[in-house]
């Protein structure tokens, strides 16, 4: 993982910082009467519980993550140091063992690009290109890498709008099996050669049917009208805190709140909630830890200071178990709510575990509860990784992100060594604040 990656948290969590209201921990006081003619006193401020905690992982026993409340705890801080998990660990564990000795180089791979500012990065989005998605999906057959494939080539896009044409958020479509949720945008993927599917938006619901040579784009209105207020968005990080993630995690905590600060015009009053889940892998002193949703950017950060980064040492790193979680623990609120998960790592998940999740399983289980995966990929990104994580992406309806090098390889530029074409480079702090804006705008006040 190369340190230019911090600036892809950095401003993904200020973003979403920005998005987020007052978050005071006081409630109005009130009189209260102590009878016998006695003056009326004011009691002392109500708490408000901010919500996040240490959901844990490995089997999801709670786990206090450290820190002022629980004190240092292995694996997140004084417990955690630079040597290595044996091989004979990691072995157990099921991992793959090292035929040598650990060395400090196994678990810190040394960067190979120079961070600095002006970082740019490119985007793109395989469902608005979805002709060239394809091609590039059959010549990465054609590499013999392993991948846990899904079938994607006949898509069907089905977008579900309420009676005055307005995208309807969460409405639940489904066919034979398959079952998603709409995103902000009232659209859905559903795949295979199918003649119908229902829709379904509160007490509401359609069965429609159509020839299958009629067309894959599908537009369905309800006779509903979608709900007023806030937007509702929780945003959870998926951050891989092997070794190489040191200075990552480092510069985010102490930068997230000057970088909210840039980005504070956003329009909209969203009822944020931030999360996280980590991960390293089998061996390692844990393999996933999770800290449930807080609407406090203060308790957030809080909990981002508790982590270390440690442990790793091949290169692909046990992200189905950190994806499961991030998908079936925390406390993502419902239909009504945005959902976005950012993922932020620059290695492949190990295929080579023949139990556990497995990332085919589970970003089906993300575009069912309406979540969408937004992977920020760094230069250190295989081919294997760059499948992977366009697979997230285009499931779950999101984009593709990469940071972009000069022709030196090494400054700031707009070129990528991703198999990508037409794709927009703007400054990585400008990208993810589109990005999040994006998928605010169709449910903020005033729509699309």
């Amino acid at each position: 993982m190369t340190n230019k990656v911090a600036l892809s948290l950095i401003a993904a969590a200020a973003v979403l910082t920005s998005c987020a209201g007052p978050s005071s921990t006081e409630r109005s006081a009130t009189p209260r009467n102590t009878g016998g003619g006695a003056t009326p006193t004011t009691s002392a401020p109500a708490p408000v519980d901010p919500g996040g905690r240490w959901l844990g992982g490995d089997g999801d026993k709670v786990w206090d993550g450290g820190g002022a409340a629980g004190g240092a705890t292995e694996g997140f801080a004084a417990g955690d140091t630079a040597a290595s998990v044996p091989a004979s660990a990691k072995a157990a564990a099921g991992a793959p063992a090292r035929t040598t000795s650990p060395t400090l180089d196994d678990v810190v791979r040394p960067p190979t690009r120079q961070s600095g500012p002006g970082l740019r990065a490119g985007s793109v989005d395989d469902n608005a290109a979805f002709a060239d998605y394809l091609k590039y999906r059959d010549e990465f057959r054609r590499l013999g890498i392993t991948v846990h494939d899904i079938d994607v080539s006949v898509r069907h896009v089905v977008t579900v709008v309420d009676e005055a044409g307005q995208p309807l958020l969460g409405a639940v479509v489904s066919e034979r099996g398959q079952e998603v949720r709409t995103g902000p945008d009232g659209r859905a993927l559903l795949f295979g050669n199918i003649g119908g599917f229902n829709v379904r938006w509160g007490d509401k619901a359609v069965t429609v049917d159509f020839a299958q040579d009629s067309g894959r784009e599908h537009r369905v209105s309800l006779p509903v009208r979608r709900p007023e207020g806030r937007a509702k968005l929780d945003v959870l990080f998926l951050i891989d805190t092997t070794g190489s993630m040191g200075d990552e995690i480092d510069r985010l905590k102490d930068s997230v709140r000057s970088v909210a600060e840039r980005i504070s015009g956003l329009p909209g009053d969203s009822d944020l909630r931030l999360g996280m889940t980590v991960y390293r892998d089998r061996g390692d002193l844990f393999v996933t830890r999770t800290f449930d949703f807080t609407g406090s950017v203060d308790v957030f950060k809080a909990a981002l200071a508790e982590v270390r980064a440690n442990g790793g040492g091949d290169t692909p790193e046990d992200l189905n178990a950190g994806l499961h979680q991030a998908v079936t623990s925390p406390s993502w609120r419902g239909d009504d709510a945005v959902k976005l998960v950012f993922l932020i790592a620059d290695a492949p998940p190990h295929l080579d575990y023949q139990d556990g999740p497995d990332y085919a399983d589970d970003v089906r289980a993300a575009a069912r509860r309406g979540i969408k995966i937004m992977p920020i990929a760094s230069s250190g990104l295989d081919d294997q990784g760059e499948y992977v994580f366009r697979q997230l992406a285009q499931i779950t309806m999101a984009r593709f992100t990469f940071l972009t090098y000069g022709a030196d390889g090494a400054s700031p530029g707009d070129e990528t060594d991703h198999h990508v074409s037409d794709y927009a480079v703007l400054a990585l702090d400008d990208l993810v604040v589109r990005l999040v804006s994006d998928e605010l705008r169709p449910v903020s006040s005033g729509g699309q």
